[in-house]
Protein backbone atom coordinates (compact mmCIF):
# COMPACT_ATOMS: atom_id res chain seq x y z
CA UNK A 1 0.00 0.00 0.00
CA UNK A 2 1.37 3.39 -1.00
CA UNK A 3 1.34 6.20 1.54
CA UNK A 4 0.90 9.73 0.20
CA UNK A 5 2.41 12.54 2.27
CA UNK A 6 0.25 15.63 2.59
CA UNK A 7 2.88 17.68 4.41
CA UNK A 8 4.16 20.92 2.91
CA UNK A 9 7.24 20.68 0.68
CA UNK A 10 10.48 21.18 2.54
CA UNK A 11 11.90 24.67 1.93
CA UNK A 12 15.30 24.54 0.26
CA UNK A 13 16.13 28.26 0.49
CA UNK A 14 14.64 31.09 2.52
CA UNK A 15 12.57 32.46 -0.37
CA UNK A 16 10.66 29.18 -0.53
CA UNK A 17 9.04 30.21 2.74
CA UNK A 18 7.27 33.15 1.10
CA UNK A 19 3.63 32.08 0.80
CA UNK A 20 2.09 31.98 -2.66
CA UNK A 21 -1.14 33.93 -2.16
CA UNK A 22 -2.07 33.34 -5.78
CA UNK A 23 0.13 31.96 -8.54
CA UNK A 24 3.61 30.81 -7.52
CA UNK A 25 4.98 32.32 -10.73
CA UNK A 26 3.81 35.77 -9.65
CA UNK A 27 5.54 35.38 -6.29
CA UNK A 28 8.74 34.25 -7.97
CA UNK A 29 8.62 37.21 -10.37
CA UNK A 30 8.21 39.61 -7.46
CA UNK A 31 11.15 38.00 -5.68
CA UNK A 32 13.32 38.31 -8.78
CA UNK A 33 12.49 42.00 -9.22
CA UNK A 34 13.14 42.62 -5.53
CA UNK A 35 16.52 40.94 -5.87
CA UNK A 36 17.37 43.14 -8.85
CA UNK A 37 16.43 46.34 -7.04
CA UNK A 38 18.42 45.25 -3.99
CA UNK A 39 21.56 44.80 -6.09
CA UNK A 40 21.01 48.17 -7.77
CA UNK A 41 20.55 49.90 -4.41
CA UNK A 42 23.62 48.29 -2.84
CA UNK A 43 25.68 49.15 -5.93
CA UNK A 44 25.27 52.84 -5.10
CA UNK A 45 27.02 52.38 -1.74
CA UNK A 46 30.56 52.83 -2.99
CA UNK A 47 34.04 53.91 -1.98
CA UNK A 48 36.21 55.28 -4.79
CA UNK A 49 39.87 54.34 -4.64
CA UNK A 50 42.33 56.75 -6.31
CA UNK A 51 44.53 54.04 -7.84
CA UNK A 52 41.90 51.88 -9.56
CA UNK A 53 38.90 52.50 -11.83
CA UNK A 54 36.95 49.78 -9.97
CA UNK A 55 35.12 51.15 -6.92
CA UNK A 56 34.44 49.25 -3.73
CA UNK A 57 30.70 48.64 -3.50
CA UNK A 58 28.22 46.49 -1.65
CA UNK A 59 26.76 45.02 -4.81
CA UNK A 60 28.64 41.73 -4.36
CA UNK A 61 27.07 41.44 -0.91
CA UNK A 62 23.62 41.83 -2.43
CA UNK A 63 24.42 39.34 -5.19
CA UNK A 64 25.57 36.49 -2.96
CA UNK A 65 22.97 37.21 -0.29
CA UNK A 66 20.26 37.34 -2.94
CA UNK A 67 21.47 34.15 -4.58
CA UNK A 68 21.58 32.26 -1.30
CA UNK A 69 18.17 33.57 -0.26
CA UNK A 70 16.37 33.24 -3.59
CA UNK A 71 18.02 30.07 -4.87
CA UNK A 72 20.03 29.52 -8.03
CA UNK A 73 17.27 30.06 -10.58
CA UNK A 74 15.63 33.14 -9.08
CA UNK A 75 18.99 34.58 -8.06
CA UNK A 76 20.39 34.21 -11.56
CA UNK A 77 17.27 35.77 -13.06
CA UNK A 78 17.55 38.75 -10.72
CA UNK A 79 21.15 39.30 -11.89
CA UNK A 80 20.18 38.88 -15.54
CA UNK A 81 17.53 41.55 -15.09
CA UNK A 82 20.06 43.77 -13.33
CA UNK A 83 22.55 43.39 -16.18
CA UNK A 84 19.90 44.01 -18.82
CA UNK A 85 18.58 47.14 -17.11
CA UNK A 86 22.09 48.56 -16.79
CA UNK A 87 23.04 47.80 -20.39
CA UNK A 88 19.83 49.46 -21.58
CA UNK A 89 20.69 52.65 -19.71
CA UNK A 90 19.27 52.36 -16.19
CA UNK A 91 21.77 53.82 -13.66
CA UNK A 92 21.95 50.54 -11.77
CA UNK A 93 25.68 49.94 -11.72
CA UNK A 94 28.14 51.33 -9.17
CA UNK A 95 28.15 55.13 -8.90
CA UNK A 96 25.05 55.32 -11.09
CA UNK A 97 26.85 54.00 -14.17
CA UNK A 98 25.18 52.13 -16.99
CA UNK A 99 26.15 50.47 -20.26
CA UNK A 100 28.92 47.98 -20.91
CA UNK A 101 31.86 50.30 -21.75
CA UNK A 102 33.10 50.63 -18.17
CA UNK A 103 36.07 49.06 -16.42
CA UNK A 104 33.91 47.23 -13.88
CA UNK A 105 31.48 45.61 -16.33
CA UNK A 106 33.30 42.29 -16.14
CA UNK A 107 32.49 42.12 -12.44
CA UNK A 108 28.85 42.72 -13.30
CA UNK A 109 28.98 39.75 -15.65
CA UNK A 110 30.62 37.72 -12.91
CA UNK A 111 27.62 38.35 -10.68
CA UNK A 112 25.60 35.85 -12.74
CA UNK A 113 27.57 32.67 -11.97
CA UNK A 114 28.27 33.94 -8.44
CA UNK A 115 24.57 34.27 -7.66
CA UNK A 116 23.76 30.90 -9.21
CA UNK A 117 26.54 29.22 -7.25
CA UNK A 118 25.45 30.82 -3.98
CA UNK A 119 21.90 29.62 -4.60
CA UNK A 120 23.03 26.11 -5.51
CA UNK A 121 25.15 25.78 -2.38
CA UNK A 122 22.41 27.23 -0.17
CA UNK A 123 19.92 24.74 -1.59
CA UNK A 124 22.31 21.99 -0.49
CA UNK A 125 22.31 23.31 3.06
CA UNK A 126 25.35 25.60 3.06
CA UNK A 127 23.27 28.47 4.49
CA UNK A 128 22.29 26.60 7.67
CA UNK A 129 25.55 26.99 9.62
CA UNK A 130 28.06 29.87 9.80
CA UNK A 131 31.16 27.92 8.78
CA UNK A 132 29.63 26.37 5.67
CA UNK A 133 27.88 29.64 4.84
CA UNK A 134 31.19 31.52 5.02
CA UNK A 135 32.81 29.03 2.68
CA UNK A 136 29.94 29.20 0.22
CA UNK A 137 29.87 32.99 0.18
CA UNK A 138 33.65 33.24 -0.13
CA UNK A 139 33.61 30.83 -3.07
CA UNK A 140 30.75 32.65 -4.80
CA UNK A 141 32.49 36.01 -4.26
CA UNK A 142 35.68 34.64 -5.81
CA UNK A 143 33.75 33.67 -8.95
CA UNK A 144 33.03 37.38 -9.57
CA UNK A 145 36.72 37.90 -10.31
CA UNK A 146 36.59 35.33 -13.11
CA UNK A 147 34.58 37.87 -15.06
CA UNK A 148 36.07 41.03 -13.63
CA UNK A 149 39.79 40.42 -14.09
CA UNK A 150 39.80 39.37 -17.79
CA UNK A 151 37.51 42.29 -18.63
CA UNK A 152 39.77 44.68 -16.74
CA UNK A 153 42.83 43.34 -18.58
CA UNK A 154 41.17 43.92 -21.96
CA UNK A 155 39.59 47.26 -21.07
CA UNK A 156 42.80 48.78 -19.70
CA UNK A 157 45.20 46.76 -21.87
CA UNK A 158 47.20 45.54 -18.87
CA UNK A 159 48.70 42.21 -17.87
CA UNK A 160 47.32 39.82 -15.28
CA UNK A 161 49.55 41.05 -12.46
CA UNK A 162 48.50 44.66 -12.99
CA UNK A 163 44.83 43.70 -13.25
CA UNK A 164 45.13 41.82 -9.96
CA UNK A 165 46.70 44.86 -8.31
CA UNK A 166 43.88 47.05 -9.57
CA UNK A 167 40.94 44.69 -9.34
CA UNK A 168 41.59 41.91 -6.83
CA UNK A 169 43.96 42.63 -3.95
CA UNK A 170 42.30 45.91 -2.82
CA UNK A 171 38.96 44.12 -2.40
CA UNK A 172 39.86 40.95 -0.51
CA UNK A 173 39.48 42.45 2.97
CA UNK A 174 36.05 43.81 2.08
CA UNK A 175 35.03 40.49 0.57
CA UNK A 176 36.02 38.74 3.79
CA UNK A 177 33.95 41.13 5.88
CA UNK A 178 30.96 40.66 3.57
CA UNK A 179 31.33 36.88 3.76
CA UNK A 180 31.34 37.02 7.56
CA UNK A 181 28.19 39.18 7.60
CA UNK A 182 26.30 36.87 5.25
CA UNK A 183 27.57 33.78 7.08
CA UNK A 184 26.03 35.14 10.27
CA UNK A 185 22.84 36.45 8.67
CA UNK A 186 21.72 33.33 6.80
CA UNK A 187 21.79 30.80 9.69
CA UNK A 188 20.33 33.49 11.94
CA UNK A 189 17.43 33.94 9.53
CA UNK A 190 16.73 30.19 9.54
CA UNK A 191 16.75 30.15 13.36
CA UNK A 192 14.41 33.13 13.46
CA UNK A 193 12.02 31.42 11.06
CA UNK A 194 12.10 28.30 13.21
CA UNK A 195 11.23 30.24 16.36
CA UNK A 196 8.38 32.12 14.70
CA UNK A 197 6.83 29.05 13.14
CA UNK A 198 7.53 26.76 16.07
CA UNK A 199 9.43 24.33 13.87
CA UNK A 200 13.15 23.64 13.83
CA UNK A 201 15.22 25.02 10.97
CA UNK A 202 16.09 22.42 8.33
CA UNK A 203 19.33 20.68 9.21
CA UNK A 204 22.42 21.22 7.08
CA UNK A 205 23.14 18.66 4.42
CA UNK A 206 22.54 17.84 0.77
CA UNK A 207 18.99 18.20 -0.45
CA UNK A 208 17.74 15.83 -3.10
CA UNK A 209 16.26 17.36 -6.20
CA UNK A 210 12.53 17.07 -6.53
CA UNK A 211 9.46 18.66 -8.03
CA UNK A 212 9.05 20.99 -5.06
CA UNK A 213 12.29 22.89 -5.78
CA UNK A 214 11.54 26.58 -6.30
CA UNK A 215 15.02 28.11 -6.25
Amino acid sequence: MTTVSLSAPRPHVLADLVPAVRARAAVDAALVVTGTLLIAAFAQLTITLPFTPVPISLSTLAVVLGGATLGARRGALSVLLYIACGVLGAPFYADGNSGWAIASFGYVLGYLPASALAGHLARRGADRGPVRAFGAVALASAVVYLGGVPWLMAFLDVDLATAAQLGVWPFLVGDTVKAILVALALPGAWRLVGRRTGTPAPAPGPVAAGPDVQG
